[in-house]
């Protein structure tokens, strides 16, 4: 699963996105009630994905058992998503049901994030890959 990395990644930046788009909008129209939609979208959604993804890429044995490491995407993906929308709901519509459910959801994807580093450091994995200094100079 050598794209699981990217996919998060590209999660990441379509939330990146989405929460720079609405920051845009919310600065032109000056109002900014919505703020927490657009912080959760680039905190959970941009942020958290992308130091995820970026961590898949690291330690690439993350991905060695195909199942927990989708789960764990998934998870983390659909609630990084939900959560804005379902506070965006809690503020327009006094419905907090979709933030507390996607809040569950993300506590149990950074949960599962949080024993799989757990299960690298007892069973003693490899320290990240360096960059090869050709690759560097490529660029």
């Amino acid at each position: 699963m050598p794209r699981l990395p990217l996919l998060f990644l590209a999660t990441a930046a379509f939330c990146l996105v989405c929460g720079v788009g609405m920051g845009i909008a919310m600065g032109m129209a000056h109002d900014f009630h919505l703020a927490p939609v657009h912080a959760h979208l680039n905190l959970l959604g941009w942020t958290s994905l992308a130091l995820m993804g970026l961590t898949y890429r690291a330690y690439p044995e993350l991905t060695a058992r195909r199942f927990p490491a989708l789960a764990q995407y998934g998870l983390s993906a659909a609630a990084a998503l939900a959560f804005p929308f379902g506070i965006y709901l809690s503020i327009e519509h006094q419905q907090p049901g979709l933030a507390i459910a996607a809040a569950t959801v993300w506590m149990a994807g950074a949960l599962l994030f949080l024993a799989r580093l757990l299960g690298l450091l007892l069973r003693g994995a490899s320290a990240p890959a360096r960059p090869r200094m050709e690759m560097l100079a490529a660029e």
